[in-house]
């Protein structure tokens, strides 16, 4: 009777079926990775042999769940589907390794579709931009101009290509000519949401789009709770622009400020309920005052240097310049 480990060529294979097979963001399949590697956890799946770290009635479970999420012959045809798309591993020189500080949470592996240089170098390269879907006017007018200063200092912008925020940060990396990742929480070849198709393939054309959920996976609930962890490991500080009280961009600064990473947030007026969360996180201390791109980018120069950032803006004279400077406008939908 044929068996998963019949599917096992290396680790890579090995990898791409725990993808398939497995949970994502599950400490305990993730604690056996890191002490048998890809391959003995699938052998381990077929035996009935003790479990290193696992008791009897744990390693039951943890079996069950594997062997029957997917039968060995639709995880044959899962896996022969998914060769046609490129799939990387932490021994890959284009792995971005600032993943690996999830400890046990690290990806098995990363579905890729666009230029995977921008996974290399210092996670200080990189910075997410997040929040509301439902942003006002003020929200995506500052996650243009916080993503397009970014940019234009080379930095990578990373978001989530849904709505509101994170789409309007795309849109302003790619407008001003600069790199951006868009982390899914669906399949890489499945845009959501759907009306972000051409945003989505003009980020694979001059950016990258990444999933750690195989081709074909529909967004859940969970998966959007699980994404919030590479969003936050990917890059080396984190800004929250607009978020209500129980956003889900505050998983993802949670996230950040778990990992040691830097977040920021933007205030808005008192007023707002898309503002609730990040003005919040200001007030508790969980988050640094952020007003817009040369703010952040003193924050990130200051703990790239190990300097304590210096206050080198007046908050009156940035209010005055907001309301004085013209709007960008841009379509939701594109």
């Amino acid at each position: 009777m044929p068996t998963l480990s019949d599917l096992v060529r290396d680790e890579r294979s090995a990898r791409l079926l725990l993808s398939l097979v497995g949970t994502p963001n599950d400490e305990a399949t993730g604690r056996l990775l890191t002490r048998v590697g890809a391959e003995e956890l699938i052998a381990l799946a077929d035996r009935d042999t003790e479990i290193p770290g696992m008791d009897r009635a744990e390693a039951a479970v943890w079996r069950e769940h594997i062997r029957t999420h997917h039968g060995v012959g639709q995880a044959a045809s899962l896996m022969a589907k998914s060769a046609r798309d490129r799939f990387i591993i932490p021994s890959d020189a284009d792995w971005p390794s600032s993943l690996n500080d999830l400890g046990d949470r690290t990806p098995y592996g990363l579905w890729v579709n666009g230029n995977t240089d921008l996974l290399r170098g210092d996670a200080a390269d990189r910075v997410t931009i997040t929040g509301a879907r439902a942003a006002t006017g003020y929200g995506t007018s500052v996650a243009e101009e916080i993503a397009s200063g970014l940019s234009e200092k080379g930095r990578t912008v990373v978001a989530g290509a849904a709505y509101g925020i994170e789409g309007s940060a795309h849109r302003a990396a790619l407008a001003g000519g600069g790199s951006t990742i868009a982390v899914m929480a669906s399949g890489i070849d499945r845009p959501y949401p759907a009306a972000h198709n051409q945003l989505l393939e003009r980020i694979a054309q001059r950016g990258l789009v990444i999933s750690e959920v195989p081709p074909g996976s529909a967004p859940t609930r969970q998966r959007f709770i699980d994404r919030a962890r590479l969003q936050a490991a990917l890059a080396g500080a984190t800004v929250i622009v607009e978020a209500g009280a129980h956003s889900g961009s505050m998983r993802t600064a949670q996230e950040a400020q778990d990992l040691g990473r830097i977040v920021g947030a933007v205030p808005g007026p008192v007023t707002s309920a898309a503002s609730y969360g990040t003005n919040q996180a200001i007030r508790d201390r969980r988050a640094q005052l952020v007003s817009g791109s040369f703010d952040f980018e003193r924050l990130l120069l200051a703990s790239e240097s190990q300097q304590p950032p210096q206050p080198v803006f007046n908050q009156t004279h940035q209010y005055k310049q907001w309301h004085s400077r013209p709007r960008s406008i841009t379509p939701q939908g594109m």
